[in-house]
């Protein structure tokens, strides 16, 4: 398939609290990439940190919207939503930190780990948010 200088860009819809379906966008995303050609490590970094803000989405906002955009050059998903928004990134960003509620931690997410993954395995990673009105986070991979 290759990209051979085009863009593709990706829509997902991102449901709350829906375990069941939470990782098909990044999921979808893999299977594209490995489509197009895209070296494996490169993947599964993008896929990784995708995974993570998609889980978050489903965790602490009241659903949410992913969008991708391949490039020759790089990998980007911005992931936005309507949630509460994140009162102290800076908090948010250390190891183990989780407003995650006891009922979602019981099945096994909200470990604070998904900003602080997000980080590890994007070149980039932009977080904006606002308390009451929601957060955008922006994942990008370089391809070279």
């Amino acid at each position: 398939m290759g990209l051979s200088g085009q863009k593709v860009t990706l829509r997902y819809t991102i449901a709350a609290e829906d375990f069941i379906s939470a990782g098909e966008a990044s999921s979808h995303v893999k299977k594209t990439l490995n489509k197009l050609g895209i070296r494996h490590e490169l993947i599964k970094r993008f896929t990784i940190a995708m995974y993570e803000a998609e889980i978050n989405t489903v965790i602490h906002a009241s659903g949410g919207e992913a969008y991708v955009e391949i490039t020759p050059e790089k990998l980007m998903v911005k992931i936005s939503d309507n949630g509460p928004g994140i009162p102290d990134i800076e908090k948010a960003m250390m190891e183990g930190w989780s407003t995650a509620p006891e009922h979602i931690r019981e099945m096994g997410f909200g470990a604070g780990m998904g900003l602080p993954n997000m980080k590890r395995y994007a070149d980039d990673l932009a977080v904006e948010s606002e308390v009451g009105v929601g957060t955008v986070v922006t994942i990008t991979v370089y391809l070279s």
